[in-house]
């Protein structure tokens, strides 16, 4: 896993992204302690109890819907998909900063994503289990879910797979396994440095188990690396199929707003907007709690606000392309559909939109913006927020204005429709700060060789 430059050329001062001062034993014991020090952070206590009290309203939200059924919902005839799907996608889209960050970023050789990498990892896989939950979550009859999976049955019965529903299947699935297995794989030495450090026999063990008996040989090191390379190389295209395959849950179809072949790209794009907006709201407040501020540097919110830069102009492009070719092509039920996101009764909805994700990310272009904590936390939440809205123009504002001013109606949301999207935040944030609070958020054994070529460069 060879991260460095060449040995002769010059590197800048200010191209470092680790504070100075650290050498392999001081990153080891400050990493491990965030985990083993019995002392817990009053903003770890904070944040995982605002999680737990969310995460109990969405276990008291699933357990209605099951007792009662999906009319719980706001969706009707013409909105018969809603804010669960808005959800579904706005989560699928927060999973991709992970891979991108983890995986392309490690082929491309970029040093910045050693500090950040594992917690991101982390963040994609409680991510897409939120996501994950909520196809099951409004099938109507989710205690038979299984019956999606193509498996051979005393029922005969097999999935549809011209549905696009059951692409997402596919597509999730793939992209959890290989997301998890990169996650663990990149774990596995600093699982055993665990082992080595902890005091309490019953982490050792625990750890130990983790470990599989890694005891850092150059047989286990050139086997470690082969792997992760290898999933690295097979988690990229993930990146770009799977939001891909969700996209096509509307581009396939006739409905005004959803036939256009721009939202797959447009999907990709705004996926890893979203998804870096996500690490970087949360990476503020815990750099914060944990003083981890030499590790997770001004210079990785610098990058990450040049990344968010990039892809919201690709985002603002997608709109501009959307609305050019709804417009220049003609296509009466087109027309009046991209008049009626500008004008209709959710107007308001759509500019501030247009607002969050085009306007907020202008101020990136200056460097101290992208390098004030604060500036960007606020960006990042406007960002998230902007992203959720786009997925509701794409999939409510669209089935409310359809082929027959017959068929047009409004939607409203219902109480439980908001208290379970408010309530899979609170699974994400309890998953998060449970894995903060039990494994190591930074790859100690990255770390440790981005400061073996750090100091090859002196």
């Amino acid at each position: 896993m060879q991260l460095s430059q060449s040995q002769d050329v010059p590197v800048p001062a200010d191209a470092h992204i680790l504070e100075p001062g650290h050498n392999y034993d001081s990153i080891s014991k400050k990493i491990s302690n965030i985990v083993l020090d019995v002392r817990t952070p009053f903003g770890w206590v904070v944040g995982f109890g605002l999680g737990a009290i969310l995460l109990t309203m969405y276990l008291i939200s699933v357990a209605y819907l099951f007792a009662t059924g999906i009319g719980i919902f706001g969706n009707n005839m013409p909105v018969a998909w809603a804010i669960p799907i808005v959800t579904f996608v706005w989560w699928i889209g927060i999973g991709h900063a992970g891979t991108l960050i983890s995986a392309i970023l490690f082929l491309l050789r970029q040093e910045w994503r050693t500090s950040i990498n594992r917690f991101a990892e982390a963040m994609t896989l409680f991510a897409v289990t939120c996501a994950g939950l909520y196809p099951i979550l409004h099938l109507g009859r989710p205690w038979v879910f299984y019956w999606i999976m193509p498996y051979p049955n005393t029922f005969g019965m097999w999935p549809n797979f011209r549905s696009a529903l059951a692409w997402d299947v596919f597509a999730i699935t793939t992209y959890a396994t290989v997301s998890a297995l990169f996650w663990y794989v990149g774990l596995i030495p600093d699982l055993a440095g665990m082992r080595d450090r902890a005091k309490h026999p019953v982490l050792k063990v625990l750890y130990g188990m983790g470990s599989l008996g890694w005891r850092g040989s150059a047989r286990h090191w050139d086997r470690h690396q082969a792997l992760y390379l290898l999933l690295a190389a097979i988690a990229t295209p993930l990146v770009v199929s799977v939001h891909t395959v969700v996209s096509f849950d509307f581009a396939i179809s006739q409905v005004p707003g959803w036939t256009t072949t721009v939202l797959p790209p447009y999907f990709v794009a705004g996926a890893v907007f979203s998804g870096f907006a996500m690490v970087v709201s949360l990476l503020v407040p815990i750099r914060k709690i944990y003083h981890i501020e030499d590790m997770i540097t001004v210079r990785h919110f610098d990058v990450m606000g040049k990344v968010l830069l990039t892809t919201g102009l690709i985002v603002g492009y997608g709109y501009t392309t959307e609305f050019f070719t709804g417009f220049y092509g003609g296509n009466i039920y087109e027309v009046s559909m991209m008049n009626y996101r500008l004008t209709g009764a959710y107007a308001p909805f759509i500019w501030f939109l247009f607002a969050c994700n085009i306007v907020s990310i202008q101020f990136l272009w200056f460097k101290r913006v992208r390098t004030n904590m604060w500036l960007m936390f606020i960006i990042s939440l406007i960002i998230n927020t902007g992203m959720w809205l786009e997925r509701f123009m794409i999939v409510i504002v669209s089935l409310t204005h359809d082929f027959l001013p017959t068929s047009w109606g409004l939607y409203s949301a219902t109480r439980w429709d908001l208290s379970l999207m408010f309530g899979s935040l609170g699974l994400f944030l309890t998953l998060l700060f449970l894995f903060v609070r039990t494994l190591p958020m930074i790859s100690v054994f990255e770390m440790q060789e981005m400061i073996h070529h750090q100091e090859s460069h002196h």
